[in-house]
């Protein structure tokens, strides 16, 4: 975007909405008017995303500039930030500055954690998120990010979260990176879904023939002649480097100005590298050795750190900053100078020979951590001087990367790597480099390396070292989905002698809780029995996890009131005793699984929001997906479709950010299972067919059972229920397994007999109800398993009584609606008017179940039933909910509606509805489509006409 100077920038009069071009701002008027758009949008209570692209000088910080002075008048809050070289090691570093936070000081720890340190960034994206909610709650919002090629992953990470939690909102984001920056990939990902998602994103090109011109005018105030005009090839129609190139040229005389036009009275046109060289030049040595020193502490500079780094004193320094100033290469900016742009600081650095400028690096870092204090802005010098056996400069990189362990941990990783390619094994703390690397990659998914590394110094590690990273290892083979090998891992532990009680117990816990990954209950019940045998001489982690393992095998055994028993033992202990952080959210997990299967609801979603609660106050972020997916099953198994799918949905992308690809799996099999109740087939399969092509563990959710259940319902409607018995062929061959699958998830009894009768393989599905009957038998105090029992052995033998019987008693929407229609499909082979009516009554019953949970391809089955029978039901006979409108709204949604209207942010509406804002902003997004709106204030004014009685709580 051309311009001329900010003094003619304020002559002009600033940013004016109703104009696309004038002095100080020429060429880029259809990327302003999708500015203007925006800014208008906000104040009628949307928002929105812009991204800017292009060349250093090309104008993208004038953009910003002018969209905020504009911003600002027209009456919205303004936030501004940027993101620098010497800064991308400071976790949230240009949101921090533009929300004017300084962030949160977490604890630090020296020593490798063994099941990975507590990990901060969603309680640091939570305290940024939160104000900015309650500041854009009160009235529409600019902000804007510039230099984002040099954020840091935090940052980067934060965006992902906070553009798509606050979308409903009047803010309107603008962020900026310069192109040919360098490899971003992280940025790149960043930038490709937020365009996916709605974000307008836009290339600054060079200025045409048209914007020179006015830029020319504007600067020399007569119009161009063509030798003029030919300047713009020399900058190749660089906006900034235009203006420089004729304000240098100006001051030289090389132009006259005569009739309104200006002309070339001298042939000499020099490169534009040169023009910035030269000013430079002239400048007197010492304005030049200040400004090199300058460039070394940043784009952004404090005149008490370039005194200190010059040995100057301040009032030293004066005559140099004031040459410096009148030459605009530098200019205030709030407490600090500032480069005026990228290309001078570049420009200034540029003249710095490499290996100055490394010693440079160096004496700044140095300067840095002589301070004390936090060694994170040092690092960012360190780490382009530091030389192998630089003992100092080291220990100033461990202690950056274990300061930000818990904030950033993808830059302690960064770090801590450093640091071991410039140390070798025999440094005395080496093994605390690798402890803190080991953990870092741990907690942002680069398990493989993680695993290499500990194992590469577990092969020079003195006796007093190994145990600890051996535990580790084995926590690291646990997250990557290899159970077997974390078992072995942690027993190669345990059969050593005179081993610390602590890493005893953690190692014990992990091998348990690799068996249970494994569903090897048999090998693990000895040893977890001889655990609480002996309590006195185990850690409260070994026995917790004992516990749990027995707890789990009491299930897969048909014991259920003892699984609780020993799941309610291990919650008291993880609730009043000693055990690793990590272990206290799975014992509430586990006990919602086993409420669900009983179907009781309630108390599975109370075990689901406290075990949240554990995440999110543990700073347990690899399980941050948990609960949105766990919530997912629950509202598939009270029958809410659009909400299970909404939570399966927001669980998938938390997976997805954090890196925790098993969990991906699993909220990708819930959204196959939602969308082949929903009818639709094909997204069934390509969720499944994207599911398969994730090379991760399924995770501890559901295990196998589940997801080759999903896989098997899949496969029969396609039609081929042959692949559907192949996929479920252990579970039809293996008591244990047929166990596990219906205590997991009890509806698939009916559902596998059925399968098999059809295939006509009577052997597999008497198979399923012997073991139905065994549940039932053994578990008189859970009716579930009647009632399971009940629906499987009607099928299996026609029986109308059992599936009448199950019809009435099923607590499971889906399943209900399932019996009556299997009542209706046996009554209706049978002679007689009687049997046809009470047939078709039946087949009417299981119609409106499904059609009142949306599961629109077994109401289609249903109505293709009728039918046969010479009953014809539209489509509208039932009552169903249509795709858009208030109507198609469904009761999760209109709660949420009602909360948003009454004044609520997301957080207070999820706090509320013991949600996750994640799932209260799915929500949002699902809600706008269907009413075909863009912001909360149309959400409130629809409420109240067509629900006035949400505005008042009821």
């Amino acid at each position: 975007m051309g311009h001329s100077s900010h003094r003619d920038h304020e002559a002009a009069g600033g940013a004016d909405l109703c104009r696309s071009s004038w002095p100080g701002w020429r060429g880029r008027a259809r990327e302003w008017e999708l500015v203007v758009g925006l800014l208008q949008a906000a104040k009628i209570g949307r928002g929105g995303i812009i991204l800017i692209e292009g060349r250093s000088g090309v104008g993208k910080s004038r953009m910003l500039d002018m969209a905020v002075t504009a911003a600002a008048r027209e009456g919205l809050g303004v936030a501004q930030g940027a993101a620098d070289e010497l800064t991308q090691l400071i976790p949230l570093a240009p949101l921090t500055s533009a929300l004017g936070k300084s962030g949160c000081t977490l604890p630090t720890g020296d020593h490798l954690t063994v099941s990975g340190p507590a990990d901060q960034r969603l309680l640091l994206v939570e305290q940024l998120q939160g104000p900015l909610e309650q500041r854009v709650s009160r009235g529409p919002m600019l902000l804007t990010l510039d230099d984002m090629h040099w954020a840091d992953p935090m940052t980067l990470l934060a965006l992902r979260s906070m553009t798509r939690d606050l979308a409903s909102y009047p803010l309107v984001w603008m962020l900026t990176r310069t192109s040919g920056s360098g490899d971003v990939p992280r940025l790149d990902r960043l930038f490709d879904v937020l365009e996916h998602d709605g974000a307008n994103r836009i290339t600054l090109e060079a200025l045409d023939e048209r914007a020179v011109a006015d830029v020319v005018t504007d600067v020399l105030g007569a119009a161009p002649n063509p030798n003029v005009l030919a300047l713009a090839d020399i900058v190749d129609g660089n906006p900034f480097l235009l203006v420089d190139l004729l304000e240098k040229l100006k001051s030289e005389g090389v132009f006259q100005i005569a009739d309104g036009h200006a002309r070339m009275v001298s042939a000499r046109l020099p490169c534009a590298q040169a023009v910035t060289q030269e000013r430079l030049e002239e400048l007197s040595t010492r304005t030049r050795h200040l400004l090199q020193g300058a460039g070394i502490l940043g784009r952004s500079f404090s005149v008490t750190d370039l005194a200190e780094m010059l040995g100057e004193s301040t009032s030293g320094l004066l005559p140099m900053l004031e040459e410096a100033m009148s030459a605009g290469i530098v200019e205030p900016a709030g407490d600090e100078l500032t480069f005026r742009h990228d290309l001078l600081w570049q420009a200034v650095v540029g003249t710095i020979p490499a290996p100055v400028r490394r010693a440079l690096h160096h004496d700044a870092g140095e300067m840095l951590l002589r301070r004390g204090g936090s060694a994170v802005p040092a690092a960012a010098h360190l780490i382009r001087s530091a030389g192998r056996g630089d003992v100092s400069a080291l220990l100033g990189l461990d202690q950056a990367a274990r300061k930000v362990l818990r904030s950033s941990p993808q830059t302690a990783a960064d770090l801590a790597i450093r640091a071991l390619e410039l140390s070798d094994s025999s440094d005395p703390v080496w093994f605390s480099r690798v402890a803190t690397a080991v953990d870092a990659l741990t907690v942002i998914g680069r398990l493989p390396e993680a695993a290499d590394l500990a194992r590469t110094a577990l092969s020079r590690a003195p006796p007093i070292q190994a145990p600890r990273l051996r535990c580790a290892l084995a926590h690291i083979l646990l997250l990557s989905g290899r159970p077997e090998d974390a078992v072995s891992e942690a027993e190669s532990l345990l059969a050593q002698r005179d081993i610390p009680d602590d890493l005893r117990g953690i190692a014990e816990w992990a091998m348990f809780w690799g068996l249970i990954s494994l569903n090897d209950f048999r090998k693990g019940r000895q040893r977890a029995e001889a655990v609480l045998a002996d309590r006195e001489q185990h850690t409260d982690a070994a026995v917790v996890g004992a516990l749990l393992l027995l707890a789990r095998f009491a299930m897969a055994d048909g014991r259920v009131a003892d699984s609780f028993a020993h799941l309610r033992e291990a919650l008291h202990i993880t609730d009043s005793g000693t055990v690793e952080a990590i272990q206290r959210p799975y014992t509430r997990l586990l006990l919602s699984l086993n409420h669900r299967a009983m179907r009781q609801f309630d108390a599975a979603d109370i075990a689901i929001q406290a075990a949240e609660e554990e995440i999110k106050d543990l700073g347990l972020t690899v399980l941050a997906a948990q609960p949105a997916l766990f919530r997912s099953v629950l509202k598939l198994a009270a029958g809410r479709l659009d909400d299970a799918a909404a939570e399966a949905q927001a669980g998938r992308m938390i997976a997805e950010e954090l890196g925790t690809h098993g969990f991906i799996r699993v909220g990708l099999s819930m959204l196959a299972l939602v969308a082949l109740r929903r009818g639709d087939i094909d997204a069934a399969v390509r969720h499944i067919e994207r599911y398969q092509s994730i090379h991760a563990a399924p995770g501890m959710l559901f295990g196998s059972v589940w997801e080759r259940w999903v896989m098997a319902a899949v496969a029969e409607a396609q039609g081929d229920p042959g692949r559907a018995i192949d996929i479920l062929h252990a579970i039809y061959t293996d008591k244990e397994e047929q166990r596990w699958a219906l205590l997991t998830t009890p509806l698939t009894a009916a559902w596998m007999t059925r399968l098999a009768l059809a295939t006509a393989n009577r052997p597999y599905a008497q198979a399923i109800v012997d073991t139905a009957e065994h549940l039932a038998r053994n578990n008189p105090d859970f009716p579930v398993f009647a009632t399971t029992f009940a629906h499987a052995r009607g099928i299996f033998h026609r029986d109308p009584d059992a599936l009448a019987a199950a019809a009435a008693d099923q607590p499971e929407p889906w399943a209900r609606a399932s019996a009556a229609e299997d009542l209706g499909v046996l009554l209706a082979a049978a002679s007689g008017a009687t049997a046809s009516e009470k047939a078709v009554d039946s087949l009417d019953q299981a119609l409106e179940g499904y059609e009142r949970i949306g599961a629109l391809w077994d109401s289609a089955r249903v109505r293709a039933r009728l039918r046969e029978l010479g009953v014809r039901r539209r489509h509208w006979a039932q009552p169903q909910r249509p795709s858009f409108g208030w109507d198609s709204l469904t009761d999760t949604e209109r709660a949420v509606a009602g909360l948003i209207a009454r004044g609520m942010t997301n957080r207070q509406a999820a706090e509320r509805m013991f949600l996750s804002p994640h799932t209260v902003s799915t929500h949002l997004r699902r809600m706008f489509g269907k009413l075909d709106i863009a912001s909360r204030a149309e959400l409130a004014r629809i409420v109240a006409e067509e629900c006035p009685e949400l505005l008042r709580g009821a």
